[in-house]
């Protein structure tokens, strides 16, 4: 059989280094290239040790973990025990992930030759306990599995942290309750010129109740200006409580966007009760997130009460 070291070299350095720089990412390192490099370099060395029969003592869980902690020290430091536990757990977090992720997809690509009642055997019949795998699977395997779990693994650790900027919204219109979930966004800062009253953003659509379907049309097609001036053609009981505020869009170019005095609006943040009377409501056409997570943006003066 013969062994080609140099790609079996090759192929765990890139291996190594693509997982310590997912770990840097999902860590918030920004550790030099020369570090990274000499860490996936220890890697990949020891791989090549596993061929020399006079080093079969370094195959023992001791030792490889004892690689592991080389790695992750030359890679980023120590910076205090807490700290380097929680390198080491998230570097093998997402070795594990990805070696699950490529021993799964290999299993899936056996032929029926090649297993038999769930069993992975050779040719001969024997049991195949070692992986033997290809660079070309490994690289169209090992980069899309590194990818997926970075992306989920970073999506659900920006989740976390928007969880702690949203609250529960109610808006009350006389005998009216709009209840809905909103983010608390410290760059909103859009205000009435006239009144200097905080204005918080709600989707139109949760108002679809109380507003009639050709405003809500008119909304979202972002005709609020010919809005106002058609009001009186319409009966709605809240005309008295319309107003109509100025902001500069993304294109730069002023816009307008409709807005109702509410009685008040009571945020529920950090099991925290905020009332506040001083606030308009305004109305936004489109969706404010994608998921659906939220269905308001917060002004942050509303919340200034809360500390």
């Amino acid at each position: 059989m013969v062994v080609y070291l140099d790609l079996i070299f090759l192929a765990n350095l890139l291996i190594d280094g693509a997982i310590l720089s997912v770990t840097a990412r999902i860590r918030h390192l920004r550790p030099s290239l020369w570090r990274l490099g000499a860490s996936a370099l220890l890697g990949a060395s020891y791989v090549l040790m596993m061929l020399v029969p006079s080093l079969s003592f370094m195959f023992t869980f001791v030792v490889k973990c004892l690689f592991s902690l080389a790695m992750i020290a030359i890679a980023f430091g120590f910076g205090g025990l807490q700290t380097f536990l929680r390198n080491l757990g998230t570097f093998y977090l997402v070795s594990f992930a990805v070696a699950g992720g490529m021993f799964g997809i290999h299993y899936f690509m056996q032929s029926p030759g090649e297993v038999m009642n769930g069993i992975m055997v050779t040719r001969s019949g024997g049991l195949a306990f070692q992986l033997q795998v290809g660079l070309v699977f490994i690289v169209l395997t090992f980069v899309p599995l590194v990818w997926m779990f970075k992306s989920v693994f970073v999506s659900a650790k920006r989740r976390r942290e928007m969880t702690e900027y949203l609250a529960e919204v109610r808006v009350h219109i006389e005998d009216f309750v709009a209840v809905c979930t909103g983010l608390i966004d410290t760059g909103n800062q859009l205000y009435d010129p006239l009144t200097r009253t905080p204005v918080m953003v709600v989707e139109a659509a949760q108002w679809n109740e109380v507003l009639p379907d050709s405003w809500l049309n008119r909304i979202r097609q972002c005709e609020v200006d010919q809005l106002v001036a058609a009001i009186g053609t319409e009966s709605f009981v809240w005309q008295d409580r319309l107003r109509l505020i100025p902001y500069r869009g993304v294109n730069r170019g002023t816009q307008f966007m409709l807005a109702l005095k509410p009685d008040k609006v009571v945020i529920v943040h950090n099991e925290t009760e905020i009332v506040n009377d001083k606030v308009l409501v305004g109305l936004d056409g489109g969706k404010l997130c994608a998921d659906g997570s939220y269905q308001a943006i917060i002004h942050p003066t509303l919340v200034q009460m809360e500390a």
